[in-house]
């Protein structure tokens, strides 16, 4: 062959070998840039570990209760992670993560070496770095294409994060299942504790629901979970993660499952939606349900689900006690369209924090909150501001209402209202407010004076009252929850603290974003706050609302009844000096409940049922007379100090200065009673004022107590001139 051919085939050869090369980097670039163009950039990468977190709800006792959220996720640091956890995930998923960078040689051929024995994809080679490049940024297809991918994206993370920053960010992306994203999430809702707590059969489970958790999930199939955890127990005792005890001890244990959420939507939906709503106020809706925030709330598990039983048995019974119509048929009206309601709301009167909140019948049927947002005469339950407003402008427990058989005048003429408690045309204070006597309310009312009575409401938090006499019988309109809290402050020394669902909100780094303020607002002075107590003790001991107490109520309390014109609306407000509880019963669109449907036995039932359960184990106590109270025995019809005469006498408190000065006129000693020198006047001497239960605390005064209206007069005496025999027969 001539030199020049050869030289020719030579040229030929490296041009075509040139080209063939040009081509293979030309299809070269063309995939790098195919496979990189959608993959995402550094500063995506920086951003990786920002994912939308649920905002978690904390109870009382900062115990997670509820989550907020658009994908059930709790972001939480490495630490904070059982190392129970990490080990059986790197036994189980990469068991040589802290030695290889971005793939794992050695753990692709053994893995291809499997997959070619058992002529099938039997065993993965996914690092945990690559499972989290998957999990953020590609899609679960698996293709070539996507795996090239997964590899680019891996290296790149391998070079941006440190390996304790990988696994973080990999146990808070890693999809567990049953809607729970990340490990805290997960631990809540498979076993109701945080991450750190997880023990060693705990977190083997966890650990193997990452292959496939939708088809692992102990929700799922708790056998075949269990089956796989034990498969992830092995892992690690061949690793010496564990030992051989407790490999045997974590194989045999039982899978306990708790769902911390579901929990807590079985119970206090209401009251997570008011927190819900007041957070969208507060914060914008995106943080809200992505922005991880930690939601430090007033509620008591036990109490909310106390709650919710109540007001289900309740309305149970009183559906049940509804005639029927002439086809055996409940009315149709009544079960669907419009159904009877109820409310409750319980409050720590020391605090102002909502530990029970129930809004209705239904929360799925209707989320509309009877207990925040309904506004609904209040009847007789408004009557003891008036009695309030009587005692601090001087009048006393044993001040005598008169003229009750007579008209009032009006501006629209004399009126002299229904009264089915009492006929009588004169009653004390205290057994008026006990009866709840309509006649001495509204003569109460006109005495004192409707605008001192319409300002006091203004400051218990009770607003816009309308200034006319029915007030006095609950004309105006209230929220449950404003009412109930103005009764808070009988029990808290005359200090109103309006209700809060909130005690705090974090952002996800432990940040405070609000804290609720204590703003107390003094309504009374202690004293009256005191005095109001004692008398609305007899309503519940003997009084409108004594059921409670044949029902099986013990514990000491007060509390008032109200019912409204036509049987329209039932409320009863009770409470210990620890708790605070109003119910309301009714229709949304306001007629009859019933046929005497008096709040004795719609609502007091309620309450009563609700209070058995959430005072089970506490023990009786009442409240403390405080500075500047006395007592004295006092005739129950006259309203004067009591003789030997008076055919029964009753211990009672007054606020110093208020003590009558007078004895009792109505009831004489006999004529040879009189010749013996036994009916001189005599009081007898009270023993040292103490609490019949031991006294609970009152929160500390805002600010100083003013002192009551005092009357003229001094402490009472008894004569001081021995009468005579014929002075004794004549007088």
């Amino acid at each position: 062959m001539l030199p020049w051919f050869r030289s020719l085939q030579l040229k030929h050869v490296a041009i075509g070998a040139g080209i063939a090369v040009l081509c293979l980097c030309l299809v070269g670039a063309w995939t790098w840039h195919d496979l990189v163009r959608d993959l995402p950039g550094r500063d995506a990468l920086d951003h990786i570990g920002e994912t939308a977190q649920s905002t978690v709800v904390y109870d009382l006792a900062d115990s997670a209760v509820s989550t907020i959220f658009n994908q059930q996720r709790i972001d939480v640091p490495l630490e904070r992670v059982s190392t129970h956890f990490v080990d059986a995930l790197i036994s189980v998923e990469d068991q040589r993560f802290y030695e290889h960078g971005a793939v794992d040689p050695r753990r692709i051929v053994s893995a291809a070496l499997a997959d070619v024995a058992r002529r099938r994809a039997a065993q993965g080679a996914s690092t945990l770095t690559q499972q989290l490049a998957r999990a953020s940024f590609l899609t679960p297809h698996r293709t070539l294409r996507r795996k090239l991918q997964e590899v680019i994206l891996a290296s790149r993370i391998e070079r941006q994060y440190s390996k304790h920053e990988i696994l973080e960010l990999y146990v808070n992306r890693v999809y567990f299942g049953n809607g729970l994203w990340g490990i805290e999430a997960a631990s809540l809702g498979y076993f109701g504790k945080h991450a750190s707590d997880l023990t060693v059969p705990e977190a083997a489970l966890l650990a193997g629901l990452v292959k496939s958790p939708s088809t692992l999930a102990p929700t799922t199939d708790l056998e075949r979970a269990t089956r796989r955890r034990n498969v992830v127990l092995q892992t690690m005792l061949d690793a010496k993660m564990i030992d051989r005890p407790e490999w045997e001890r974590a194989r045999k244990s039982k899978v306990v499952l708790h769902d911390a959420f579901a929990g807590a939507s079985a119970h206090g939906a209401y009251f997570f939606e008011e927190v819900r709503r007041a957070l969208v106020d507060r914060f914008d809706i995106d943080r809200v349900y992505s922005g991880g925030l930690r939601v430090y709330s007033t509620i008591d598990p036990a109490m909310q689900a106390a709650a919710d039983e109540a007001v289900r048995t309740s309305l149970a019974a009183l559906d049940a006690r509804r005639p029927a119509a002439k086809d055996g048929q409940k009315d149709a009206k009544d079960t669907a369209a419009d159904p009877l309601q109820a409310a409750l709301i319980a409050i720590d009167p020391r605090t102002g924090y909502v530990r029970a909140l129930v809004g209705g019948r239904s929360f799925t049927e209707s989320p509309f909150d009877r207990s925040m947002q309904a506004h609904r005469q209040p009847g007789s339950a408004f009557k003891p501001f008036v009695y309030a407003a009587a005692l601090e402008s001087g009048y006393t427990q044993s001040s005598i209402i008169e003229h009750l058989d007579e008209p009032i005048a009006t501006p629209r003429g004399a009126w002299l209202p229904d009264d089915g408690h009492s006929g009588e045309p004169s009653l004390d204070l205290r057994n008026a407010l006990r009866v709840s006597s309509n006649r001495a309310a509204i003569r109460l009312l006109q005495e004192v004076g409707i605008p001192r009575v319409v300002d006091l409401a203004n400051t218990f938090g009770l607003e816009k009252q309308p200034a006319v006499p029915s007030l006095a019988l609950g004309s105006g309109s209230v929220t449950l929850a404003s009412l109930t809290a103005a009764y808070g402050a009988f029990a808290n020394g005359g200090i109103v603290r309006q209700p809060t669902l909130i005690r705090r909100v974090d952002d996800d780094t432990g940040r405070v974003l609000f804290t609720a303020q204590d703003m107390p607002v003094r309504a009374l002075s202690e004293t009256t706050a005191f005095l109001m107590s004692d008398m609305l003790t007899d309503v519940i001991n003997a009084g409108t609302a004594s059921q409670v107490r044949g029902l099986g109520f013990k514990l000491p309390a007060a509390g008032k009844t109200g019912t409204t014109n036509s049987f329209n609306d039932a409320w009863f407000v009770g409470y210990t000096p620890t708790l605070v509880v109003g119910v309301w019963v009714g229709y949304d669109a306001p007629r009859t409940i019933g046929r005497n449907a008096f709040a004795a036995s719609v609502a007091v039932p309620l309450w009563t049922r609700f209070m058995l359960d959430a005072t089970r184990g506490d023990a009786p106590q009442w409240l403390s007379p405080p500075a500047g109270v006395e007592t004295a025995d006092i005739c129950p019809l006259s309203g004067k100090l009591a003789t030997d005469s008076c055919e029964s006498h009753r211990r009672q408190y007054f606020a110093t200065g208020t003590l009558p000065i007078e004895y009792c006129d109505v009831h004489r000693p006999s004529f040879f009673r009189r010749i013996l020198g036994l009916g001189a006047a005599h009081v007898p001497q009270p023993p040292p004022v103490a609490a019949e239960y031991e006294p609970a605390p009152v929160a500390e005064p805002a600010t100083e107590a003013a002192p009551p209206v005092r009357t003229s007069g001094t402490a009472p005496k008894p004569p001081a001139k021995k009468r005579g025999f014929w002075g004794r027969i004549f007088h």
